[in-house]
């Protein structure tokens, strides 16, 4: 087996069997690639089959030269992942990267945005345009449901259950959450689909696609980041915003106003508590208030 076709099973897996999203997808990709790069760079004839554990380890010493001890984490899980599963098929017996440790780094605590920052970027939104009453809606189910931008982008117009006060999200995987959505928020979205999305020539593919660019079809992720970056420079904020800026401040504000963790974790569509608790870190003068009102030995 070689480390194309090797490459191409995973995908595969990783599609059919995990049902991981295309991004996901292409993310490990990207470490096997590095892996593979480097072996021809340095003339190593190894395949995926036989490649060993000291081979794995000058690897990760030389792009420990060039990247942060974060992505090199992340490449070393990217590949414990691909070698784990070629153990899994049985084509090899170990995974070379077994006793191989992840350098250490400390928790990145996510950028926030403040209800004041936040509508600042709003104001700042060009609305005698239509794509101006589309963004304003997009930041607005952004923020106000905490969604992922590829969830973002693959809402549909069949998830909206305004009467209920729902939206119906899928997340990684595929799975499907219920999401509330706030009365501001389907005012917005409702403006956008009944003023500017109505009057569009819609590609029929994208028939059910809530957001939708200029010609009709649904908007790329890049987009959504274009989106963002240039009302963040109008609004002279001088943070690190992307769209995930958003889902982390819907967390952060939620929690800060007495919300229970659990709830968060469902509305985030987090697998594990832990991952939703780093939201816990973000304002511990916050948590120290609510200990202070309402633990009986405060």
């Amino acid at each position: 087996m070689n480390w194309k076709q090797a490459t191409k099973d995973y995908q595969d897996y990783l599609r059919i069997e995990r049902g991981l999203s295309q991004n996901s997808i292409y993310n490990y990709t990207l470490d096997i690639n590095k892996l593979t790069k480097w072996l021809e760079e340095n003339k190593m004839e190894v395949s995926p089959i036989n490649i060993s554990q000291e081979t794995i380890q000058q690897f990760i010493y030389s792009i420990a030269k060039i990247i942060n001890p974060r992505s090199q984490s992340r490449i070393i899980s990217g590949l414990k992942g691909f070698f784990n599963y070629l153990v899994f098929e049985e084509y090899r017996k170990t995974n070379p990267l077994e006793l191989i440790e992840s350098p250490k780094i400390g928790r990145k605590l996510p950028d926030t945005l403040s209800i004041e920052e936040i509508d600042a970027l709003i104001s700042n939104i060009d609305l005698s345009t239509p794509q101006g009453e589309r963004n304003r809606s997009i930041i607005e189910t952004l923020y106000g449901c905490g969604l992922r931008v590829s969830e973002l982008i693959n809402l549909k117009i069949s998830d909206l259950f305004f009467d209920e006060g729902f939206i119906k999200v899928t997340g990684k995987g595929n799975k499907q959450r219920f999401v509330p959505i706030g009365t501001l928020t389907i005012k917005y979205v409702e403006l956008y689909r009944k003023e500017v999305r109505v009057h569009k020539k819609i590609n029929p593919a994208a028939k059910d696609t809530l957001y939708l660019n200029r010609r009709g079809n649904s908007l790329t992720r890049a987009m959504i980041f274009h989106i963002v970056k240039e009302l963040t420079e109008k609004s002279g904020i001088h943070k690190s915003i992307s769209p995930h800026t958003f889902r982390h401040s819907f967390a952060t504000h939620l929690l800060e106003n007495g919300a229970d963790l659990r709830a968060i974790q469902q509305m985030l569509g987090h697998e594990s508590i832990t991952t939703t608790e780093i939201y816990t870190h973000v304002d511990k003068s916050h948590l120290a208030k609510i200990m202070n009102s309402f633990h009986p030995r405060r």
